[in-house]
């Protein structure tokens, strides 16, 4: 962050040498906050409409700590992402409420506000076993700002459970469809709604899944229009595309 730059656009705009439009269109280039060991990407959601995302296996729990304290004395929210407990404990305790877990979907927030929603999203799963995946499409898709139903277990192996179900495609904006095993449901959905949807393979499975590489390959071959297929297990990143969807359809 550069607070002379920033007081530099602010001073033009108010003598009327630029107007809003170009202001934050010079705002969204500032410099990320540089903790040596992690470069902050603090103008991320003002270019994407998206928070920065952190990516917490791999990292130590004074990184983490550090992170999430630097965050708030900075005024900013932060979303980890596949935290587990004992790490959140530790952030909790170091800084009490304005740490927040959503444990199924193993995402934990800090100094995040809950933003109007806009637009609906329906997450829906093939069987029980996907649903930690869903849980952190639909966690994030609620943190970004949208609506979300949930339509679980509805897999192709008894598929009169999702025609019985359709109407809830009907108020959706957008469809993330979660499956394993052969990943066929995300097709079948496809067929059925004129909505976009988002396939997510997961690694459930027996040996020739692959740990989802056969349902990714089956989703990546559907037969039917309008699917967009995310990375194997990536909840994160179905939900952040749903919202955005969203976003441009209900712009502020």
């Amino acid at each position: 962050m550069n607070p002379r730059k920033i007081e530099k656009v602010l001073k033009r705009l108010s003598k009327g040498e630029c107007d809003v439009r170009q202001a934050l269109d010079e705002l969204r280039t500032l410099p990320y906050d540089d903790l040596k060991f992690a470069k902050l990407d603090r103008h991320r959601e003002l270019r994407k409409g998206i928070p920065e995302a952190i990516y917490s296996p791999g990292k130590t729990d004074g990184q983490i700590q550090r992170i999430a304290e630097r965050t708030l004395e900075r005024g900013d929210e932060a979303v980890f992402t596949r935290m587990d407990e004992d790490k959140y404990r530790l952030l909790r305790k170091r800084l009490g409420a304005r740490v927040r877990w959503y444990p199924e979907a193993r995402i934990v927030t800090v100094g995040v506000t809950r933003r109007p929603a806009k637009g609906k999203v329906l997450v829906v799963t093939a069987g029980t076993s996907d649903i930690p995946v869903a849980e952190e499409a639909a966690v994030t898709a609620g943190l970004l700002g949208c609506a979300v139903d949930r339509l679980f277990d509805v897999g192709v192996a008894g598929i009169h459970r999702l025609t019985a179900n359709l109407k809830q495609f009907e108020s959706a904006d957008v469809v993330i469809v979660l499956a394993g095993m052969e990943g066929a449901l995300p097709s079948v959905v496809a067929g059925l709604t004129s909505r976009p949807v988002i396939a997510v393979p997961t690694s459930v499975g027996y040996g020739a899944n692959f740990e989802g590489l056969a349902a990714l390959l089956g989703m990546l071959s559907s037969c039917s229009s309008g699917i967009g297929v995310v990375n194997i297990d990536n909840g994160f990143g179905a939900g952040a595309l749903a919202a955005v969807i969203v976003k441009n359809k209900y712009p502020a």
